[in-house]
């Protein structure tokens, strides 16, 4: 261990493993080290006895539950939008030979206490039952609107330049309702407040035209795909990508310790009593706890059943969005369900998870609207944790933290983070320009 690397990552969770899966295609030489003997980190995927002992000690999960190791119970559960730009990055990297997809079900949204299917485009617009008559045509001229725009072609902008025209005011334009609004910004373009009502209208607009594209990606009923298996997958596949470039993975390491010089920039991390020296260090903010600060706390529930969410067509996967104005709340809620179609579990069996930013220190209560829309649960755990956030400057010490992982079921945030992370250690933009069809879904 006893050598010299341009960057040691700690921690094997999601952002670590893309960021030294990027970093050595890009031909630095790379140490990853983790403190636990497991991948994943804060997002490892758990099976029923490794679930039990996280949250219930030393019980041991019922028999009628089926076969430990059926399940894959991701702890930080996100799909992936078909054409965003996780996949694109996962493209990049080539690490999606081996990985295989499958199209996720259902997106549906929370609406006056119902769940409804989101519609995607012009024509699910007219069919939906969110909107009354006169509202669904005002709808679907917006849909066609955003479906239409072309940022490089001004015919299509009806006179309107959306890097300067509100989105509340492009809105407006076409006489929405609120109710309309919500679901669109929320559970379309996956806003996860309303601040975004009074940003320039072009971020919104290519959110949504994202959602569109990928649901026609795949012809599903969502516009997500996720893993077979899980996510748990994804962490391995990148340790098999770095190894191939020359990477090294280390697992079980304890301690960790990143060692600094008199002027506090890094140069190397310590364990067991051996330092390998860097000049770079990437981590989670489990690893430099006093370069980092509070900012939020999230609170879930994890919940085994044996039947799909009632009102989702069925779906064997479905994320549903309560956006926070359906529940007089300042953020929304996100409810994600995943069973044996997508090998999470044995067959017959659901996973659900609710989740949201928590704003009192109760879970059980606050997720209430979330989980009565599950219907009957087997198992239920809940668990709240603190969301994280860096507060150093990486000029000056060469440590990039990531940010802990927030309530949302997809992964738009999560990779914009990793992006901005890896032009801040190399100077570079990610090219994202690839071909999106070299990531297939898997076929039934």
């Amino acid at each position: 261990m006893d050598e010299e690397y341009d960057v040691i990552v700690l921690g094997t969770g999601l952002k670590e493993c893309i960021l030294s899966g990027l970093l050595s295609v890009d031909g630095l030489k790379v140490l990853h080290m983790d403190r636990n003997d497991y991948y994943g980190g804060e997002c490892a995927s758990l099976n029923l006895v490794q679930l039990w002992k996280r949250f219930r000690g030393d019980d041991k999960p019922p028999a009628h539950l089926g076969s430990s190791r059926d399940y894959n119970v991701d702890m930080v559960p996100k799909f992936m939008m078909a054409n965003g730009t996780l996949v694109r990055v996962l493209i990049h990297t080539d690490v999606t030979k081996y990985l295989y997809f499958k199209a996720v079900d259902g997106s549906f949204v929370y609406n006056k206490g119902k769940v409804h299917k989101v519609p995607a485009n012009d024509m699910e617009a007219l069919k939906s039952p969110l909107m009354g008559l006169f509202e669904k045509r005002r709808a679907r001229k917006f849909f066609i609107y955003v479906q239409d725009y072309n940022e490089s072609d001004p015919k299509t902008h009806e006179g309107m330049d959306l890097t300067r025209v509100t989105t509340r005011d492009l809105i407006a334009k076409y006489g929405l309702d609120d109710n309309t609004v919500d679901f669109i910004g929320h559970a379309v373009a996956l806003n996860r407040d309303d601040r975004y009502l009074d940003e320039p209208a072009l971020e919104t607009v290519n959110r949504m035209k994202l959602y569109a594209e990928s649901v026609a990606r795949f012809q599903g009923g969502s516009p997500y795909i996720y893993p077979l298996y899980g996510l748990g997958e994804l962490p391995q596949a990148f340790a098999r990508l770095s190894a191939v470039y020359g990477g090294t993975y280390m697992l079980n390491k304890p301690e960790c310790k990143v060692e600094f010089n008199d002027e506090g920039k890094v140069i190397g991390v310590t364990s067991e009593g051996e330092t390998a020296r860097c000049t770079k260090v990437v981590c989670d903010p489990s690893y430099l706890p006093n370069k980092v600060r509070k900012v939020g706390k999230v609170a879930r529930a994890i919940a085994i059943m044996s039947h799909p969410i009632p009102n989702t067509n069925d779906s064997h996967s479905v994320q549903v969005i309560l956006p926070q104005k359906q529940l007089g709340r300042r953020s929304d809620m996100y409810l994600f369900c995943c069973s044996y179609s997508h090998n999470v579990a044995p067959k017959g069996k659901f996973i659900a998870f609710v989740s949201t930013e928590a704003e009192t220190d109760h879970p059980e209560t606050e997720l209430k609207p979330g989980i009565d829309l599950l219907g009957p649960v087997e198992e239920i755990f809940f668990d709240i944790y603190d969301r994280y956030e860096p507060v150093n400057e990486p000029s000056l010490d060469n440590c990039f933290i990531s940010t802990s992982y927030d309530a949302t079921t997809h992964f738009e945030s999560t990779v914009m983070d990793v992006l901005n992370m890896y032009t801040l250690i190399t100077g570079k933009v990610l090219d994202l320009s690839v071909d999106l069809s070299a990531a297939s879904a898997a076929e039934e």
